[in-house]
């Protein structure tokens, strides 16, 4: 599972093996997946074992545990049982009752809009940008990188730890070859597209307009698209507002002007190509390297554009930020990607690409919001000096109702694209319920 739907279709596929009397074991793993919506949504609709993996590493040991005799009733036992637990987790979590609809949208991040700083970027419109990789370099976050090879640890002082160090820096120093290697030859290519628009909020929705005619500042053209938000309903307490993204542009009776940013950016042109070649090589190493490098040169092309739009859009002219600083987010401003916590709907991202024009700088998206090239980071800016990430939680049906109706969606279909959100659970939320399959 890599995005949400995904997760959805394996829930269908767990009934189907079940339908099909199937005893294989079900293994789950992916970036979006984990133990407990394994346990508590795919696990129940089948009979088999059915076991969350956290990495392809520990497959092996998953998977002798499984079928050695010796050991495979009390894997399963012990499977079982830390399932069960999560589950009874999940179901006190979720007899917490949500906060009405209404009640969640009056109690939104507080801001005075008449005293608030708004910016006006030095552009509006859409911009190509293309950056050579060598420049990306600085801003790679190599905790992350070390990590998908399942060391554990920040970086730099992973290289001298006293029982992974050695495998670290040997790791290391493959990388920052192999990345040299690939900034010489151009094999592998980072092209993004940005921009900036007039933009305000109704409600939950954030309102994009066409550019002014003129200069930046002018006035905004005609609506472009709206991007529909959730609101968190979970109880705040401490009188702590319930949020939306909507919150941190000016509302449309403000009478403030305001911007919102959006970016497209990929580290993975050229990259299947490489993979390819080193796998008809059988040097899968290099290939997973490939792999793992231009995931981390994405998210530096993501931190590196950021930096530019704060530059551009006036409030981080004076910026002076240490690495430490950037990967520590020590700065204003926020770039929330669509199918993360605070706008978990990928169906959005739909709207973003179209937007930013994005299929001209090379990406594109699958029918369930994949990007592709996979190495690739999409997102909103937003310039609201108190702006910051949180999770939406669970929705409840009141707001999916009210979200179905602003997106112009059935209600159905809204709830398969919130299907990891929703408070209730749908009684079939699968892509394919409607196939008959």
């Amino acid at each position: 599972g890599l995005i949400t739907p995904s997760l959805d279709e394996m829930v269908f596929v767990a009934g189907e093996m079940e339908r099909r009397a199937l005893r294989k074991p079900l293994l789950i793993g992916g970036a979006t997946t984990s133990r407990q919506h394994t346990a508590v949504k795919i696990a129940p609709e089948y009979g088999g074992s059915t076991v969350h993996v956290a990495d392809a590493s520990r497959v092996i040991d998953v998977v002798s545990g499984l079928l050695n005799p010796d050991r495979r009733d009390a894997f399963d036992a012990a499977n079982q049982a830390d399932q069960e637990r999560l589950r009874g987790q999940y179901a006190r979590r979720t007899e917490r009752t949500l906060v009405p609809y209404a009640e969640a949208c009056a109690n939104p991040v507080r801001t005075d809009w008449y005293a608030v700083d708004l910016r006006v970027p030095s552009f509006t419109g859409r911009r190509r940008v293309e950056v050579a990789l060598d420049e990306l370099t600085p801003f790679i976050d190599w905790t992350y990188f070390f990590a998908a090879w399942e060391l554990k640890g920040r970086f730099p002082g992973i290289l001298d730890h006293p029982e992974r160090g050695a495998a670290a820096r040997e790791l290391y120093d493959h990388a920052t070859a192999l990345l040299g290697e690939i900034i010489r030859d151009g094999s592998v290519a980072a092209h993004g597209v940005y921009g900036f628009w007039p933009a305000a909020s109704e409600g939950d929705d954030i309102v994009v307009h066409a550019a002014p005619s003129g200069d930046a500042g002018g006035e905004p053209g005609p609506e472009l698209i709206r991007f529909n938000m959730l609101r968190q309903q979970e109880p705040s307490g401490g009188g702590r507002p319930h949020r939306s993204l909507a919150d941190y542009v000016a509302p449309r009776d403000s009478g403030r002007p305001d911007y919102i940013g959006a970016f497209a950016v990929t580290a993975g042109l050229g990259v299947d190509e490489l993979v390819r070649r080193y796998e008809a090589d059988h040097d899968d190493y290099h290939a997973i390297m490939v792999k793992a490098l231009a995931d981390r040169l994405a998210e530096a092309f993501a931190e590196y554009l950021h930096a530019r739009v704060r530059r551009e859009w006036g409030y981080g002219v004076g910026e002076q930020l240490s690495n430490d600083d950037l990967l520590a987010e020590r700065y204003r401003g926020i770039r929330p990607a669509f199918g993360y916590p605070a706008c978990p709907d990928h169906s959005e991202k739909f709207k973003l690409f179209d937007l930013l024009d994005a299929r001209a700088a090379g990406l594109d998206l699958t029918e369930s919001g994949a990007m592709t090239p996979a190495a690739s980071v999409s997102g909103l800016y937003f310039a609201h000096p108190e702006a910051r990430y949180f999770t939406v939680g669970r929705v409840g049906p009141d707001q999916a109702a009210d979200y179905a109706v602003r997106k112009g969606m059935p209600v159905a279909e809204v709830k398969r694209w919130l299907s990891t959100n929703l408070a209730e659970s749908p009684a079939d939320t699968s892509p394919l319920a409607a196939t008959g399959r």
